[in-house]
């Protein structure tokens, strides 16, 4: 038996799923801006953590999905590709700056109007087409999958790695070293 609860829907729902975490991205995005020191630090890594692995699970398992689901899908799934390379290559120009830095928030303002504009792409041109075209048990092994993308992915933007291919050929790699990177700041004491 199902539950009908919104918190077991996004579960059971990849575009409810993948919803959510957009707007956990821009719950993240105003608390780094709000905040400074190390409570800045600590939310920007984790901001950090979510777009890298929620840009991965999308690269791995709903664009190739996307892309051959609906007309007009190859387009669509190359412009968010484009849109998620630009922003890879912003989030790794941040994540090397010290948060306290005076370019920082600048920078941080710039990345969160391209990450909107791109989530607001996804749900319009993407998502909807999802709902429209795929069956609600198609929706549910969709979200599983993106769970398990999420559970390897790296923690940090790698911009040289794009698409699907590359994540499973990469992203293993990446994700190790990643992790090992995010132990050993928390160990240190340093940006958890």
């Amino acid at each position: 038996m199902t539950s009908t609860t919104p918190d077991a829907a996004d579960q059971d729902d990849v575009v409810a799923l993948l919803m959510r975490q957009h707007g956990d991205i821009r719950n993240l995005f105003d608390e780094v801006e709000r905040t400074t020191g190390d409570d800045r630090r600590d939310a920007f890594r984790r901001l950090v953590r979510l777009l890298a692995v929620h840009e991965t699970a999308e690269q791995e398992v709903v664009h190739p999905f996307a892309r051959q689901l609906f007309d007009g899908g190859q387009g669509v799934v190359a412009d968010r590709l484009a849109e998620e390379k630009h922003a890879k290559q912003a989030l790794a120009q941040l994540d090397a700056m010290d948060p306290d830095s005076p370019g920082f928030l600048p920078g941080l303002r710039h990345l969160r109007t391209d990450v909107m504009e791109h989530a607001r792409a996804e749900e319009r041109y993407e998502f909807a087409q999802l709902r429209r075209h795929a069956d609600p048990e198609r929706l549910a092994a969709l979200a599983k999958a993106v769970k398990a993308a999420e559970a390897t992915a790296p923690t940090h933007p790698h911009p040289a790695v794009q698409g699907a291919a590359a994540n499973m050929a990469a992203g293993p790699f990446a994700a190790l070293m990643d992790r090992t990177k995010d132990a050993v700041r928390k160990a240190m004491g340093k940006d958890g």
